[in-house]
């Protein structure tokens, strides 16, 4: 954005995707594999354990230790950027909800595989990669050609207590389903 350029922009999209399906595909795919190993009922309690902690984490000390980075990067620090913030807000774990009625789906039909739980693993990486990059592209361009930078700057929606009570929701909601 601060190029002034809209292409700049759109292609800025591309790292922050990559970023965020390099940081969700390390916890869905140990989260399979785990699944494999240990059964979908203990994947679930593990991920419900998981993602309430980590809510827990958020609403204690997330607003400590902030780190203060510019609205100016380049390709690499944007992608560097996206993998750590996906990473440090639970992204990934927020998919075992998702994921653990699929592995025990896939369980009844067709036993456990490895084959099986990889192709569910990628699938959801992907999808979820997609939605995230369709639903930022939106933001990006709304924000860029009407809202523009100045309300970046002085109304910024913190959104931080909203994600922690969903990580806590969906953790509790995973446990209670179990």
């Amino acid at each position: 954005m601060h190029r002034h350029s809209r292409r700049v922009v759109l292609l800025s999209l591309l790292p922050i995707a990559i970023g965020h399906a390099a940081a969700i595909a390390i916890v869905v795919y140990g989260a399979m594999v785990l699944g494999l190993v240990i059964g979908t009922r203990p994947l679930s309690v593990i991920g419900g354990v998981l993602l309430i902690a980590w809510g827990l984490f958020h609403a204690l000390y997330g607003y400590r230790h902030r780190a203060t980075v510019g609205l100016q990067t380049g390709f690499a620090g944007l992608t560097v950027w996206s993998f750590l913030m996906a990473t440090a807000h639970g992204a990934g774990l927020m998919l075992i909800p998702a994921l653990v009625p699929l592995q025990k789906h896939l369980e009844h039909m067709h036993g456990s595989t490895p084959s099986g739980s990889l192709m569910i693993a990628s699938l959801a990486v992907a999808v979820h990669t997609l939605s995230m990059l369709a639903l930022t592209g939106i933001m990006a361009i709304v924000v860029y050609d009407w809202v523009g930078l100045a309300f970046l700057r002085r109304g910024w929606i913190n959104l931080d207590v909203l994600w922690t009570a969903v990580l806590i929701l969906a953790g509790c909601l995973l446990l209670l389903l179990t």
